[in-house]
């Protein structure tokens, strides 16, 4: 690094030059890197820093203008700099002011991977904390790693936004996921974690519910004929959405499992004359509960964290908390997620397909394309001219070069998948009117191939969790036993819930006389108030902070509290009764 010379008089400029770059301007770099600041934090009202901003300042070197734009810095804004040059982060570590590098608004990082710098800037400043990512290029090391740099830039800016959109959808069904999961705690005994399933290494087919998987079924059958309809007979297994069971089971094909994730009521119609059918389901904790009884009450659980919550550390600890999935909002991404975790083989996707056509929204005799049938007359046509051309409706290229159309929650999720996805080798695409998903695509002889690699249904293993009277022996063996198990530890932790809301709710109402001093009296409050967190993880002054709430000498937030108690005590007293039954 001999070539990188100290500052020396800086204010009259002199070149640096680095692997073939010029990366300070021979004139003045000190003022240009200020006047790039000063327009940068301009505004309408003067030259205050806009709030909330993330700074993102790649390849610092000297730190030329930090001193600057931290003086303008607004409220919860702060300066992420970054340098993926080994020895240039040296150099900044060395030459920045030291006083700049301790500021508690900036920091100072080499991490070169996106999720880890997501996590560094969350760990620093708190989730939520940002609206917006701008870029500060204050020198000219940003060109010896361009698109590194700003594909950075452009994962903060996405996990911010995704921070935000989890915000809003715990402010409109946070109340709900709880409220589901604490009915569902009833189920644990009966419904064991996901992580019980092994698929060993055979074979997985994930379908969704897309207009694709017409197509791909009709090819399916043709191929493995006969053998496709029941799991015993087929060379692989199937994992489907709930939304395609229509679909499937208008062509006979009984699929292994079936993927619920969904909240609120809508799905039960997914299930409508399915009952006899008895296909196992795997559901998510915070899924509406009635989807267990729609499949004949027999399945698996599996958790996705909708928020940051002690109960669910509680749960944990309890070792009632079933297998841990990220929140990827999509049940498609959610089946994938599952089939690679319990199989080691080849895992196909099909009919995921985040796009539609004026013509078809879903596959065949789903639930969606049945009711287009139902409401078909002379003023109304099948065709889906609604979604195919509302505002946000967009023009797209399938995988098979055709036209199609998505909107941006679909193009949002196809994105997520190929950056959840598409560093894997056991995931595959079959070809179709989906979005291309960033993951390897064979033809569909290749992919056949692949599912046909085992010569029977089980692949040479015993699979008796899988096998239908395999798991209605188990589900009966649990239930039975439960009472001396897995049922009176979920008894338990659901008495120790109990027992928290109501000492908060006699605290709260003047019931119970605190004989601690005022002071000790709040800390007791303060640590409930922490306990039972899942009463206010919803409101929209906690949501929109990352799950921090107003302090216990609030009144206006402890009314709050105080009108949700009630409704809780009689969801854990409703889950109680249930495992009695």
């Amino acid at each position: 690094m001999a070539d990188i010379p100290r500052q020396i008089n800086a204010r009259r400029g002199f070149s640096v030059s680095y692997r073939g770059k010029t990366l300070l301007s021979a004139v003045d770099p000190i003022g240009q890197a200020e006047r790039i600041v000063d327009t940068a934090v301009s505004t309408a009202a003067g030259t205050a820093a806009r709030d909330r901003t993330l700074y993102f300042c790649p390849s610092p070197l000297y730190g030329y203008g930090l001193e600057k734009l931290l003086s303008k810095l607004e409220k919860n804004s702060a300066i992420l700099c970054i340098e993926l040059d080994e020895q240039l982060h040296a150099l900044s570590l060395r030459e920045i002011n030291a006083g700049v590098l301790a500021h508690p608004l900036l920091r100072l990082t080499g991490i070169a991977d996106p999720g880890g710098l997501c996590n560094f800037v969350r760990s620093a400043w708190g989730s939520r904390t940002f609206r917006r990512v701008e870029v500060l290029r204050l020198t000219g090391g940003w060109r010896l790693d361009e698109e590194r740099y700003e594909a950075l830039a452009e994962t903060l800016r996405q996990n911010i936004a995704l921070d935000w959109a989890n915000a809003m959808t715990l402010l409109k069904l946070g109340r709900l996921y709880i409220r589901n999961a604490i009915r569902n705690l009833s189920r644990i005994p009966q419904f064991p974690s996901v992580s019980g399933i092994s698929f060993g290494d055979d074979p997985a087919l994930v379908l969704g519910a897309g207009p694709s998987l017409d197509g791909l079924l009709d090819d399916l059958k043709l191929h493995f004929g006969d053998r496709l309809a029941e799991p015993s007979r087929r060379p692989f297994r199937i994992l489907c959405v709930d939304t395609c069971l229509g679909s499937l089971r208008a062509r006979n094909i009984r699929p292994d499992l079936v993927i619920a994730l969904e909240s609120q009521h809508w799905n039960l119609r997914d299930f409508t004359g399915l009952g006899c059918w008895q296909i196992p389901v795997v559901m998510d904790l915070s899924a509406l509960p009635a989807t267990a009884d729609a499949v004949g009450g027999r399945g698996f659980l599996f958790f996705t964290p909708w928020t940051d919550l002690h109960f669910f550390k509680r749960l944990d600890a309890a070792g009632l908390l079933p297998e841990t999935f990220p929140p990827l909002g999509s049940v498609g991404l959610s089946a994938a997620a599952i089939a690679l975790r319990i199989s080691s083989g080849p895992v196909i996707t099909g009919g995921i397909d985040f796009s539609f056509t004026i013509d078809s929204y879903h596959a065949r005799s789903a639930p969606g394309h049945l009711e287009k049938l139902r409401r078909q007359n002379r003023l109304r046509s099948i065709l889906n001219a609604d979604a195919a051309f509302g505002r946000s409706a967009f023009a797209a290229v399938s995988k098979n070069g055709l036209p199609v159309r998505s909107n941006p929650a679909m193009r949002g999720y196809r994105d997520l998948f190929e950056r959840e996805f598409s560093g894997g080798t056991r995931l595959f695409d079959v070809s179709g009117s989906g979005l291309p998903l960033g993951i390897k695509i064979p033809d569909n002889e290749e992919a056949f191939a692949l599912l046909g690699s085992r010569t029977d249904g089980t692949g040479g293993r015993d699979h008796p969790a899988l096998n239908n009277a395999g798991i209605s022996g188990a589900m009966n063996t649990n239930k039975l036993n439960g009472t001396s198990g897995l049922a009176q530890k979920t008894a338990a932790f659901i008495n120790g819930e109990l027992k928290s809301l109501i000492l908060l709710k006699a605290i709260l109402t003047g019931e119970k006389t605190m004989m601690e001093t005022h002071g000790e009296s709040l800390i007791r409050l303060e640590e409930l108030l922490e306990t039972c967190d899942y009463l206010w993880s919803h409101f929209p002054d906690c949501a929109a902070t990352g799950g921090r709430r107003p302090a216990a000498a609030d009144t206006g937030f402890l009314k709050r509290v105080r009108a949700e108690i009630d409704p809780f005590i009689k969801l854990f007293e409703l889950a109680l009764r249930e495992m009695e039954d």
